[in-house]
C-alpha cells in the first residue's frame, strides 16, 4: 500500500481496490498498522470508501485528529474528489445533480427516491467530463454530501452507471471505475490547509483516456 504522506497525527495512503475501509483483519487501519510495524499503533477510519473502490484514504493516528477530521465532514469543510468512467455521456459537459436517497439496509443498495421519508437524505454532487470515448465518459466528481453509494446511484439513475460496477447496472472484467482522485482538508494539528491528488492506475478502463 502506498503511502503519500505521513506524520505523528495523519496518513494519507492509497487504498487498494477490494480492501475494506473499516478496521477489521485485513483493512485499511490494519494495514497501515502492518507498514508502520506496530500492530497496537491508533489509527483511526475516519472516512470511508466502498470496498471496490480505491484511490486516496486519509487515517487518523490519534484520537483527537480523528476527532477533528470527522467534524470537518460534518461541517463541509472536508473536500473529496474522484474520477469515474461512466457508460453513456451526459447530456451536460458539467452540472449539479441533486437528488433524494433512500437506503435498503435489506438490499444494502441505495435508490433515487421522489418523496422525503424514514431512511431518506439529501444527496448533492457536481461533476464535469473530461473526456468521451466510443460511447463511455471520463468524469470528475465532487461530492457535496457522502451518502452511501452515492455517486453510484445518482449516475446510474441517469442511465449512466460506473463501468464495473455490479450492483448498479454494468459487469465488465475489472474493478468498478471510480477512484478517490483529491482530498483537501486542514491538517488537525497545524490547521493548515493541505490537498492530495492521485491519478487513477494506469489500467482499464482507465488507459481508454488521456488523463
Amino acid at each position: 500500500m502506498e503511502i503519500l504522506y505521513l506524520d505523528n497525527r495523519i496518513a494519507v495512503c492509497v487504498k487498494p481496490s477490494g480492501v475494506l475501509s473499516t478496521d477489521e483483519p485485513g483493512g485499511m487501519p490494519d494495514l497501515l498498522r502492518a507498514q508502520l510495524g506496530d500492530a497496537q499503533a491508533c489509527v483511526r477510519t475516519v472516512h470511508r470508501l466502498d470496498q471496490t473502490v480505491g484511490g486516496l484514504m486519509v487515517m487518523a493516528r490519534s484520537v483527537k485528529a480523528a476527532s477533528l477530521l470527522s467534524q470537518q465532514i460534518r461541517e463541509g469543510s472536508f473536500q473529496k474528489e474522484y474520477m469515474a468512467v461512466v457508460q453513456g455521456v451526459p447530456e451536460q459537459e458539467q452540472g449539479l445533480m441533486q437528488d433524494l436517497l433512500r437506503r435498503s439496509k435489506q438490499e444494502r443498495k441505495t435508490y433515487v427516491v421522489a418523496e422525503p421519508g424514514p431512511d431518506v437524505q439529501p444527496a448533492e454532487l457536481e461533476y464535469r467530463v473530461l473526456a468521451s470515448e466510443d460511447g463511455k465518459s471520463l468524469v470528475r466528481i465532487r461530492l457535496h454530501t457522502g451518502r452511501t453509494h452515492q455517486i453510484r446511484c445518482q449516475f446510474a439513475s441517469r442511465g449512466l452507471p460506473l463501468l464495473g460496477d455490479r450492483k448498479y447496472g454494468t459487469a465488465q472484467d475489472y474493478p468498478i471505475a471510480l477512484w478517490s482522485c483529491l482530498l483537501e482538508f486542514n491538517h488537525p494539528q497545524t490547521g493548515e490547509r493541505v490537498q492530495f491528488f492521485r491519478q487513477p492506475p494506469d489500467t482499464e478502463p482507465w488507459t481508454r483516456f488521456e488523463i
